[in-house]
């Protein structure tokens, strides 16, 4: 018996067409409610639990975070953080000549980049993540601005195996609060960013060894900068 298709398409279309306007609605109004209260939980988080590893974190606002570790993150992951739009094109270029020729595959992803991952995304590589992590920064620096974005990644970044945010880092590997954090012991937890699972601060790894000077370093050399300052405060 054939079945009459004429309606049923308009019909899809429609129902389709409800869920998207659903879905726009509902990811711009988590966006701005985000800019005063934290995610209850995310999808990376989710799999730390789902993989046994735990899921240690404690949100605290900026006035509770050592400025070191402000400094220090910014030093290591991004330091034009202050100046860019989400994105620093220049840094993009370079990783994408290097990946074309070279087996290890280098990274440009700002600090903005970071937070519309970690906080609105999944983990992993392709081309339909990416689109919604561009659109997902573009929104964030446009509603949450710079302080709400350095907040927000300090708070939810993986900083170990099962550990998450600069509060629980700071108990877990110096046991003290983020707010009395070293300015060695901030860019120690700077420098196991990129791969916290594998560049341990306890025990301390040769990534982390060879890294933090150099985060240092850094952090005398930005640390008057007036755009960071009024990041710091």
């Amino acid at each position: 018996m054939a079945v009459n298709t004429k309606g049923l398409i308009p019909r899809i279309w429609r129902v389709l067409k409800r869920v998207f306007i659903f879905l726009f609605f509902f990811q711009l109004f988590y966006i701005l409610l985000l800019k005063w209260v934290n995610p209850p939980i995310t999808l990376t988080q989710i799999g730390s639990v789902l993989r046994g590893e735990g899921l240690h974190r404690d949100y605290i606002g900026m006035k509770n975070i050592s400025p070191y570790a402000k400094l220090a993150v910014i030093c290591s992951e991004d330091q034009l953080f202050p100046d860019h739009d989400g994105f620093d094109f220049k840094s993009i270029e370079k990783a994408m000549k290097h990946n074309q020729k070279s087996k290890s595959l280098h990274g440009a992803s700002t600090i903005s980049q970071q937070v519309a991952k970690n906080v609105f995304l999944w983990q992993g590589r392709s081309w339909i993540r990416k689109a919604m992590e561009i659109y997902f920064t573009f929104m964030i620096e446009w509603i949450w601005g710079k302080k709400r974005i350095l907040e927000m990644y300090l708070n939810v970044s993986e900083m170990g195996k099962g550990v998450y945010g600069i509060e629980a880092a700071a108990h877990y590997y110096f046991s003290k609060p983020a707010k009395n954090l070293s300015r060695q012991e901030a860019a120690e937890i700077a420098a196991c960013l990129p791969n916290p699972k594998l560049f341990t601060i306890k025990p301390l790894s040769k990534h982390v060894a060879g890294r933090y000077p150099w985060i240092l370093v850094q952090m005398s050399h930005l640390q008057d900068d007036p755009d960071i300052q009024k990041l710091l405060q």
